[in-house]
């Protein structure tokens, strides 16, 4: 016989109720309540009914989490730490890729209008291309980045006032021809106009005029393309005395252009990335970046998820991370 609820209750000596709490992490148990009652799951070889739970309360106990691209670092740690957290709340997730189509994100919020998926946790790139339009019946969602809207719950990291910091903190030795890698031509992603307007800001404080050629554009934000474009960069202008990517990915890209050109880190130039991700700090040198906490990202993701599936009519709720500039090998003199 298939172990239930209530078997796994009487095991653990709580009620139905603090068992369904353990299992559905909305309400909070006490660490030890919730040690038994995931001893008793386990001695019972309990698995929970999510077709029978959903008929009861109307949910499925999955969410969707939807990210442009699951090949980036990036990517792989948010998603880890977005698993993390969910399971730790009884959430299932399912992970999709979108290549940032919204017809792919449009799918996403069908499912979830279904009741398919309980809610999604979606980063859109572009807003002008994105399903979360006016208009659109919208599910339980939140955004993840830059994407600014007044329609679905966010959490983000300001990108416009990080890449500003990190501009100052390049130019803080005396450093004047910054260059950027990540720029785009035409419209471009949110994260790219926001960190190119940071940049900008930054050399407004600095007194130090626009120059469009130290701004490199790159359309994928991935280690090859970013070499690429520095190397037919590199191959028709001056070396910069300091380069800003957009990413820590297309930062170490750079990393193995700049060593193979014979020039030195930081004392001929000096590199930095945006999203701290764990191969930055192990690239030799290891890498200047923006740092901010993913597993913070993914929790306050998951609580407004949580409550907008229980409030559907509250008004937005955006929550900003902070962030830090994390000063190592590649830019220090």
């Amino acid at each position: 016989m298939r172990a239930t609820v209530k078997d796994v209750a009487r095991r653990a000596g709580v009620s139905p109720k603090t068992v369904s709490n353990v299992m559905n992490g909305v309400v909070p148990v006490s660490g030890p309540t919730r040690l038994r009652v995931e001893q008793a799951m386990a001695e019972l070889d309990y698995v929970p009914n999510l077709s029978a739970r959903g008929l009861r309360n109307g949910r499925s106990g999955v969410i969707a989490l939807a990210l442009p691209d699951l090949a980036t670092p990036y990517s792989a740690e948010v998603a880890h730490h977005i698993v993390e957290v969910a399971h730790e709340q009884g959430w299932i997730v399912q992970i999709e890729e979108t290549g940032s189509d919204p017809d792919r994100e449009q799918e996403l919020m069908t499912r979830a209008r279904s009741n398919l998926i309980d809610g999604l946790i979606l980063n859109p790139v572009v807003l002008d291309e994105s399903a979360v339009k006016v208009g659109v019946a919208l599910p339980p969602v939140v955004l993840l980045g830059e994407v600014t809207q007044q329609l679905a719950d966010r959490v983000f990291v300001n990108s416009l006032t990080a890449a500003r910091d990190m501009t100052l903190a390049l130019a803080k030795p005396g450093r004047r021809r910054i260059a950027v890698l990540g720029t785009t031509q035409g419209r471009g992603s949110a994260a790219a106009i926001q960190r190119t307007q940071g940049y900008e800001a930054a050399l407004d404080i600095l007194g130090i005029p626009k120059d469009e050629s130290l701004l490199i554009p790159c359309e994928k934000w991935t280690p090859e393309t970013a070499a690429k474009a520095l190397d037919a960069y590199l191959d028709q202008h001056p070396v910069p005395e300091a380069l800003f990517c957009f990413t820590d990915s297309m930062a170490i890209g750079a990393l193995s252009v700049l060593w193979k050109r014979g020039l030195r880190i930081p004392e001929d130039i000096a590199v930095a990335g945006f999203d701290d991700i764990a191969d930055g700090r192990y690239a030799v040198p290891s890498l200047t970046t923006v740092s901010f906490d993913k597993r913070t990202i993914a929790s306050e993701a998951l609580r407004l998820l949580t409550e907008r599936m229980g409030d559907r009519a509250h008004g937005q709720r955006v929550v900003s991370v902070d962030y830090s500039i994390v000063e190592r090998g590649s830019s220090k003199a």
